[in-house]
């Protein structure tokens, strides 16, 4: 297996982040891979963001994701046909539409974290608590830097 220990330890701190982020992804994809689990990440990242913020306009879900309203719009088609979210009429604005998670789409995100932990973990298998703990602080920050921002209400 290639390794990039070598290009890791002269990496620049501002180098650090995105190399985490990249690395996450290319995970993903491994356990979405190994776990056989075909849905497009977009489910997840819609899920999750209606997790954690609750029912959320059609626009604002778009831009949280980062698409466009019209395929977020056909991606809420799909999940509330597979009885994962629904849409109710937003009461500030009739014209708008909110979106929510039901229960069967938040068990649904957390069986799909369950598939990653399970399918990732063989990976890991050798690391030694030392590393675990490096691990579990990189997530407490990363986690701490994933809220959304005081001032602007964008992900930071």
């Amino acid at each position: 297996m290639h390794t990039n220990r070598y290009i890791l330890a002269d990496m620049e701190k501002a180098d650090v982040i995105p190399s985490i982020v990249l690395s996450a992804h290319v995970l993903a994809r491994f356990a979405a891979a190994d776990s056989g689990n075909d849905a497009p990440s977009a489910q997840w990242r819609a899920l999750g963001l209606l997790e954690r913020q609750g029912g959320m306009r059609v626009g604002e879900l778009a831009a949280a994701a980062r698409t466009t309203q019209p395929g977020m719009t056909r991606l809420i088609g799909v999940l509330e046909r597979e009885g994962l979210v629904t849409r109710s009429t937003d009461p500030a604005d009739t014209r708008a539409t909110r979106v929510s998670a039901t229960p069967q789409g938040l068990t649904h995100l957390a069986e799909w974290r369950s598939q990653l932990r399970d399918s990732l973990a063989p990976r890991f298998a050798d690391l030694g608590d030392q590393e675990w703990t490096v691990l579990s602080q990189a997530a407490r920050i990363l986690a701490d830097h994933a809220q959304e921002s005081t001032t602007t209400g964008e992900p930071l």
